[in-house]
């Protein structure tokens, strides 16, 4: 395997879930439903422009969903944001809308990370598509972080990938909305470097 160069080892990956919705506060699965924000979920995303003013971005992309979008655009970095339709949100198939006590109704064992979703994305196409937003991330030219605006379970099971797990390894992560997470490295290792933080809460700190 090729050696990795020192600008990729030293690059960061900051993820930013979307602020609130009204599907994501009654744990209705929103996949392409493309649901806008609520009040409380765009005060949530202009709650990041005081930590994200004294950050520098070598690129900002965000899922094509709107949700996302507003989400980057009240951050501060809507003049930046480019449109990654790797980051969108799983496609929920059957399950659209539904809560797991609904789905479990159905199905007893069911998990997202185990089942996946009838007519909809199953936990290896997830990690494909994971591996595929890192690989982009990886190879962008420019020295510096990155920042992407997605989703609950897309970016769990992003940093999954990330930490060599597979996408089932976001089963471990939780992530509320318009939360603050950094995926980095220590020496050639991933890392997870800070996770579901609140944004009273600097990763520096």
């Amino acid at each position: 395997m090729a050696e990795m160069p020192n600008q990729v080892m030293k690059r960061q990956l900051w993820l930013f879930r979307h602020g609130a919705t009204e599907w994501a506060l009654r744990g209705q699965h929103t996949g392409v439903t493309d649901l806008p924000l609520l009040p409380e979920g765009e005060a949530e995303a202009q709650a990041l422009v005081p930590i994200l003013s004294h950050q520098h971005f070598a690129a900002v992309f965000s899922s094509p969903l709107q949700r996302a979008r507003r989400t980057c655009v009240l951050s501060g970095l809507g003049e930046q944001m480019q449109i990654c339709k790797t980051l969108t949100e799983w496609n929920y198939g059957d399950y659209e809308g539904m809560t797991t006590a609904e789905i479990r109704q159905r199905e007893p064992t069911w998990s997202v990370w185990t089942h996946g979703c009838p007519n909809g994305e199953q936990v290896d196409q997830m990690q494909r598509r994971s591996q595929q937003t890192i690989d982009t991330m990886l190879a962008i030219p420019e020295p510096g972080d990155i920042a992407l605006f997605a989703h609950g379970h897309s970016l769990r099971a992003l940093a999954g990938t990330w930490l060599g797990l597979g996408a089932t390894g976001g089963q471990l992560l939780q992530l509320g909305t318009g939360r603050i997470s950094v995926l980095g490295w220590e020496r050639e290792t991933r890392t997870l470097e800070r996770w579901n933080a609140p944004t009273n809460s600097r990763p520096d700190d």
